[in-house]
């Protein structure tokens, strides 16, 4: 730095009292006036429209399934994700209230007794001995000591300014894991209703295609059906069989994952969850808002933007190393050679000191800091718009797979009840000896195959309505301080 330039910013800062640096202002954010996919969303036929009415924001009630609402609560207060991120509010509290505490003069008490025996053939205690002092020696003293360094440049505000946004970024955190675990536990539980609506239909899958393969293999016995025709049907029925063993393997790393999301030992909550039961139903998605919303919603966003705070405080910090450091320090005590001497008017001492610091031929050490401090808030700049970018991708993401999937869910349930209605139409004929068992059980078949489609566009569709609500940065209303009380009880 320039001496001319060192000399304005002293000045400004004598006569102005303010902190160097730049003050911070949030960066504007350039976002459409709505998301793309929020006319198909808000026109969406939801089978469930209870979204708004979600108990305290609480955005998982709304898909109407009391077990898996129960299950978010319970992972809310158990969760150990969540209790890292209020020990870390707990930690950054504490360091905003040092960064509190720098600004205020500290003082210390100090006390101490001496005795001691010199030794008679050292110069010193040749000495005393000359003047008739004995050589056991006894010392008391007690003093009450403060220091203040004044801020004059405003370096331990800027100190004080990140320390707060930190904290703040803290707390937000604290949100962004609750809104990660109550999503991750809602969208590992539709996972798994749909890993054992899947395995229902697969077991039903072999179940049909082995009596397929029993009637084709009586046939061929019988010399009425070719081998070829024997060995594919068993080779269809061995790949349905391998399919059973891989959704069990899905099923059983889903709940093993849900009772690690609940801070619990994998294999708590299987007896629970053992009977099937249906997968929960999409429902509607109201209050969408804007990407612009997303600023206030997403937690994760406030983590971002709070984290840019805090660095652009630290160029302020890193700035006041160019200006020197002043620091008053006193002391008043006693001190005396005896015990009875302490409370003596010729026991009292004081001290006043100034002192002066001034990284005055540092300045190259100063200068690699500020640009370090300047290039931490830059990347910190850049993450936050990124995050800001990410954010409405998550949400038009979300909106796409909802919609296209409930579309593909309707399409697929029409041509399962087609299906259906052929089915009992080759049942029918069966009896009437117009058709023969293969083609029925070919019908059935195809009505499987289509079965286990719909239940995974069915899976997928209420798992999208997870990835919309997380995304828009669902359960916004609910705080994290219930928990924080919670959690630091336990």
């Amino acid at each position: 730095m320039r001496a001319s330039h060192l000399t304005a910013l002293l000045s400004a800062s004598l006569l102005g009292g303010c902190a160097v640096g730049p003050d911070y202002h949030r960066p504007p954010i350039a976002a459409p006036a709505a998301f793309l996919g929020t006319p198909a969303v808000a026109a969406r036929a939801a089978p469930i429209a209870a979204a708004t009415a979600a108990r305290d924001g609480a955005w998982w009630s709304g898909f109407g399934d009391p077990m898996l609402t129960g299950l978010v609560d319970k992972a809310l207060a158990q969760n150990l994700d969540i209790a890292q991120a209020i020990a870390r509010v707990t930690q950054a509290r504490a360091g905003l209230h040092e960064a509190n505490a720098a600004l205020l003069p500290s003082g210390t008490v100090t006390g101490s007794a001496a005795a001691v025996r010199l030794s008679g053939d050292t110069l010193q205690g040749r000495q005393l001995a000359a003047f008739g002092i004995g050589r056991n020696q006894e010392a008391y003293e007690g003093d009450v000591a403060a220091s203040w360094e004044i801020d004059l440049f405003g370096g331990l505000r800027r100190d004080r300014e990140a320390a707060f946004d930190a904290y703040q970024g803290s707390r937000a955190g604290v949100a962004a894991a609750r809104l990660a675990v109550a999503a991750e536990v809602a969208d590992t539980y539709i996972a798994i209703r749909g890993l054992q609506a899947r395995l229902a239909v697969a077991e039903a899958q072999v179940t049909t295609q082995q009596r397929l393969v029993d009637t084709i293999a009586l046939q061929y016995r019988k010399g009425v059906a070719a081998e070829l025709q024997l060995r594919q049907a068993e080779g269809v029925l061995a790949q349905v069989k391998a399919s059973v063993p891989l959704l069990q393997v899905a099923l059983d790393g889903a709940l093993n994952g849900l009772d690690v999301l609940m801070g619990e030992q994998p294999g708590t909550e299987r007896a629970l969850l053992a009977p099937p039961a249906a997968i929960p139903l999409a429902p509607a998605i109201t209050d969408i808002g804007s990407p612009a919303d997303l600023l206030q919603r997403r937690p994760d966003l406030i983590v971002a933007e709070r984290q840019l705070a805090a660095s652009n405080a630290r160029i302020g910090s890193a700035i006041s190393e160019y200006f020197p450091k002043i620091s008053l320090t006193g002391l008043i005590g006693t001190a005396a050679t005896g015990p009875a001497g302490l409370f003596t008017g010729g026991a009292f001492q004081a001290q006043g000191v100034a002192g002066l610091r001034w990284r005055l031929f540092d300045f190259g050490r100063v200068d690699a800091e500020i640009k370090a401090a300047r290039g931490r808030n830059a990347e910190a700049l850049a993450a936050y718009r990124l995050a800001v970018l990410r954010a409405s991708e998550d949400v038009e993401n979300a909106f796409s797979t909802l919609v296209h999937r409930e579309q593909q869910q309707q399409t697929l349930a029409g041509g399962e009840a087609a299906l259906a209605r052929a089915q009992q139409a080759s049942m029918a004929a069966y009896k009437g000896g117009v058709v023969s068992l293969i083609e029925v059980l070919d019908a059935d078949t195809r009505l499987l195959e289509t079965r286990d489609a719909l239940v995974q566009a069915r899976t997928e569709s209420a798992r999208a309505a997870v990835a919309s609500f997380r995304a828009l940065g669902g359960g916004w209303n609910a705080g994290p301080a219930a928990d924080e009380k919670r959690l630091a009880a336990r």
